[in-house]
């Protein structure tokens, strides 16, 4: 069993910054590519960005520039650092990653972001 738990959303004005983390603990012997996407009331679930298990960082085209995924592997540990916010970037934040051999797919409860005009 994996649990995946996210931490540092909350309220920020326009412009400001957040870090969000989610940390993975369980049974886990190898976690690959690691990932958060986000949901908007309304919408459906977006990727917001994955950085695979040797650093390489993919991004969603709304979020290049102003969004950094990072990871601590020796804390099974996941990082979104989000500057320069926008009322649009409201929206609960989850992450996932794909664990052990068969790249099991695991997810976090996700975190509420809103960002204030």
């Amino acid at each position: 069993q994996v649990q995946l738990v996210e931490s540092g959303g909350g309220l920020v004005q326009a412009g400001g910054s957040l870090r969000l983390s989610c940390a993975a603990s369980g049974s886990i012997f190898s976690i690959g590519t690691m990932g958060w996407y986000r949901q908007a009331p309304g919408k459906q679930r977006e990727l917001v960005g994955r950085i695979t298990s040797g650093g390489t960082t993919i991004y969603a085209d709304s979020v290049k520039g102003r969004f950094t995924i990072s990871r601590d592997n020796a804390k099974n540990t996941v990082y979104l650092q989000m500057n320069s916010l926008k009322p649009e970037d409201t929206a609960v934040y989850s992450c996932n990653a794909k664990v052990g051999a068969y790249e099991d797919t695991y997810w976090g409860q996700g975190t509420q972001v809103t960002v204030s005009s």
